[in-house]
């Protein structure tokens, strides 16, 4: 298992498309993946869960995951992160 603390800058923290496109990402890779806030554990293959978690700018989450491709999801989610969820 891996975690990794990122902080999201985009303006419109991780809503609507943002979000969608994290989604995408975390569901090419095996491992299981979370994001968590606040004390809050929510699947990263779930709109509704991320949406849940009403992360604005500004925000710092923990990535967490576990499986066969754990380091290559956490590296690639936090590039999209940092990247500010361009395209």
């Amino acid at each position: 298992m891996i975690t990794k603390e990122a902080v999201i800058n985009n303006q419109v923290g991780l809503h609507a498309r943002p979000a969608t496109f994290f989604i995408q990402k975390a569901n090419e890779f095996k491992s299981s993946i979370w994001i968590e806030k606040d004390e809050r554990r929510v699947n990263a293959k779930s709109l509704l869960g991320v949406l849940s978690l009403g992360i604005v700018k500004g925000t710092t989450v923990m990535l967490v995951a576990d499986g066969a491709d754990e380091q290559e999801a956490i590296d690639t989610l936090t590039a999209l992160i940092h990247s500010d969820f361009s395209e």
